[in-house]
This record gives structure tokens, sequence and C-alpha cells, in this order.
């Protein structure tokens, strides 16, 4: 089995002391480490593991295998798309 981080650029961070929207900063948030297969299987085993994800406003999430190649393991998943999916 191999692990995988998901991220999403969605939502927002703020600089620390701001009170103002302009100081907002462009990053990722990170949404989880898990491990599978392969990615679906890692991002199903994600929400079955964390199930309190479906109940966020995050949706799309994307994924990198944690190896030494990781810029061609990138993969693309929806949160909200992802009810009643099995894992294969």
């Amino acid at each position: 089995m191999d692990n995988y981080i998901f991220l999403t650029n969605e939502g927002y961070t703020y600089q620390p002391n701001s009170d103002l929207y302009t100081d907002e900063i462009e990053n990722l948030q990170v949404i989880g480490i898990s491990s599978g297969k392969d990615a679906k299987s890692a991002f199903y085993n994600l929400l079955d593991r964390e199930s309190y994800l479906k109940e966020t406003a995050f949706d799309d999430v994307f994924c990198y295998k944690l190896s030494d190649e990781y810029e061609s393991t990138y993969e693309t998943f929806s949160i909200k798309n992802s009810f009643n999916q099995e894992v294969e």
C-alpha cells in the first residue's frame, strides 16, 4: 500500500494578527494523508476514516503519492461527488 497526501486550494488563510480580507494568503489546505493500493482507494479510505470531511464545504481535492516521483502521480477527486462510491 502506498501513502498519498490530499490537498485543496479551496478556503482561505490570513496572516497572523490580520483583520482584513486583503491580507489573505494564497496557499493549500491539507485535507489528510491516507494509504491505499492506488490514489482512488486511498481517497475512499480517507473519507471512511474521516467521515466529517463529507460535512465540510471542501469539495475539489487533489493528491500526490508520497514518493520521489510524486509529480507524475497527481490525481483529482470530488468529495461531494464521492457519496455512495465503492472502492474497486
